[in-house]
């Protein structure tokens, strides 16, 4: 935390004179430069870089300093009486100097924390992204509360399930997800670049072809998700009596059939997850969160409409509630395929083996930066389960608030990526160090704000889930941890969001497995001899240690992260 501060404070001042010296050139010609110790080969060569007139300056405003005033034309007031040293004096001249004192600081809060034209920026896209990124979470989240009246063994069983179904299908869904964010968005910005480059007579021929355009990423992102959809399904759905006793749930738990039968079911929906997190992907590029905000709405909807009917009217129990999540998502996906066909043609003429290769590299990175996370995050929820179903069901609600809420945060550092990406690709350094900072600012805000708010309503949340008091017990015991850990969860996920945006994978890998392991390691040996505490305080561990990470990763400078500070240091100078 203390070097994550450092950096925003090294950026508190420097980031607003980053475009003040007109003799300071901020693109790199030096290819080799440009992306040192870089996992993923650039998009574009700098070599040709040149200033680029950006169609969202008035986004990007600069506050002015305040004009120097000049003598000669301010009226000469009177002189003022010197003050006495007096006793009396004294005190009130220390009452103006504290009056003084707190006016400053409350000045500097104001400057720093107000939102400028890029803070509005990223909350516009941030704000949508929150609710559409929490679809899968809000989906499991409605289906806990139902499922919580069936009695505690179901509303375990379906926790567990939720959980395999996680670490299963969003093994490659997560890093889809966020290679396509980064790609759409470069691509996006070298198209619109290219277009500011051409000349009038060009932009007439293409007139006529801007509302459906073609983006290697995407055709390939689809195809992609549709294949890895169908792969995961077949997996899920053939294995869940298997992946049930790796859970520690065994044929003879009263938690094994319920949790077998839903993650059957739910393997279904697996396809429809893939495609949408894809085109959600593709959206977010575009910096359109609104679009991918209406299907998830919609889908959501239905969701709950269909699980009372399902659950309780046809009495299928869990079944009910897999039955109507898996047609929430089928909606979705079709929403966002049907506004995808208005902006992007799905079918590319031709195979772009270069992208494919980047798809390749940089999905290979996050698909074990997604493992070590999600196998960390069962690890802790089979931990729980071994507890018994009453513990595990209280562990269930506090996971899934906690999971829920730090999706939010996902949301403000994907807003941050597709900033930065689309800043970063064009070699526009100073723009997307300011991008981070604002980010970083806003996500520690966010962090303190949920924290907060949970500390003072989660007793009363916890009770939309359950009417156990043995289940309400326990999972009201977690408050402490849900809330405290908001702050570093917000933090954690923004960095996540600025590698990202970078294309910084191969460091979000890499500490990511570290990371993995070391709390993975905690949660098997304190769980046993401290039970949820245990578990709770390795889940601590495991975003505190991600936010460590991160602080000094940027501290170093290296990589893509030298060109960032640099460029503030060049124009500070």
């Amino acid at each position: 935390m203390v070097m994550a501060g450092g950096f925003i404070h090294h950026h508190q001042y420097n980031h607003l004179l980053s475009i003040q010296s007109p003799n300071y050139n901020i693109y790199c010609y030096n290819h080799s430069y440009c992306f040192p110790n870089s996992t993923v080969p650039p998009f574009k060569s700098f070599t040709t870089a040149k200033i680029i007139n950006s169609n969202s300056a008035k986004f990007r405003t600069i506050p002015k300093s305040s004009s120097k005033k000049n003598p000669s034309t301010i009226p000469h007031s009177p002189p003022e009486k010197p003050i006495s040293l007096g006793a009396d004096n004294g005190v009130k001249t220390r009452d103006l100097d504290n009056d003084s004192g707190t006016t400053v600081l409350l000045h500097r809060l104001r400057k720093e924390f107000k939102l400028d034209g890029l803070g509005m920026e990223i909350l516009s896209i941030a704000l949508p992204a929150a609710l559409a990124l929490a679809a899968d979470p809000i989906t499991s989240l409605v289906s806990t509360g139902f499922v919580g009246h069936l009695g505690s063994a179901e509303l375990a069983a379906v926790g567990v399930s939720a959980s395999v179904f996680n670490l299963v299908s969003k093994l490659f869904n997560v890093p889809l997800l966020n290679i396509t964010t980064s790609f759409v968005a470069e691509e996006q910005a070298l198209v619109t670049k290219d277009a500011d480059e051409c000349d009038q007579t060009a932009q007439d021929n293409q007139a006529g072809h801007q509302s459906n355009i073609l983006l290697p990423s995407v055709s390939t992102s689809l195809a992609l998700a549709a294949g890895l959809g169908i792969i995961e399904a077949v997996a899920l759905s053939t294995g869940s009596s298997f992946l049930m006793n790796m859970m520690g749930i065994h044929v003879d738990s009263p938690m094994h059939m319920p949790a077998e039968q839903f993650l059957k079911l739910r393997a279904f929906g697996a396809p429809p997850i893939v495609i949408a997190l894809a085109a959600q992907g593709t959206f977010r590029g575009f910096k359109d969160t609104k679009t991918p905000l209406f299907a998830v709405g919609a889908g959501n909807l239905l969701n709950a409409i269909l699980d009372p009917i399902l659950i309780f009217f046809l009495n299928l129990g869990v079944g009910g509630a897999a039955f109507s999540t898996v047609i929430s998502e089928y909606l979705i996906a079709l929403i966002l395929l049907w506004k995808l066909s208005d902006k992007v043609l799905f079918i590319s003429p031709s195979i772009n083996g270069g992208r494919i290769i980047q798809y390749l590299q940089s999905g290979a990175l996050l698909t074990g930066r997604t493992l070590a996370a999600l196998a960390t995050t069962t690890l802790a929820t089979s931990m729980a389960a071994r507890e018994g179903p009453v513990p595990m069901a209280g562990h269930q609600i506090c996971f899934q608030v906690w999971l829920a809420l730090s999706l939010l945060n996902d949301a403000l550092a994907l807003a941050g990526q597709t900033l930065l990406a689309s800043d970063y690709s064009q070699g526009n350094y100073g723009q997307a160090s300011k991008v981070a900072y604002k980010v970083l600012q806003i996500g520690m805000v966010m962090g303190v704000a949920l924290a907060v708010i949970l500390f003072s309503s989660f007793d009363a949340l916890s009770s939309l889930f359950s009417t156990d008091s043995g289940v309400l017990k326990i999972a009201r015991s977690g408050t402490w941890f849900v809330a405290g850990s908001q702050p570093m969860n917000a933090i954690a996920f923004v960095l996540d969001g600025l590698y990202y945006g970078v294309s910084d994978f191969g460091f979000a890998a890499y500490s990511m497995l570290l990371i993995g392991l070391i709390s993975s390691v905690f949660l098997l040996v304190i769980s046993p001899l401290f039970g949820l505490a245990g578990v709770w305080s390795g889940l601590f561990l495991f975003m505190t240690l991600r936010v460590v990470a991160g602080a000094f990763w940027l501290s170093t400078r290296s990589g893509p992260w030298n060109l960032l500070q640099s460029d503030v240091e060049k124009d500070d100078t």
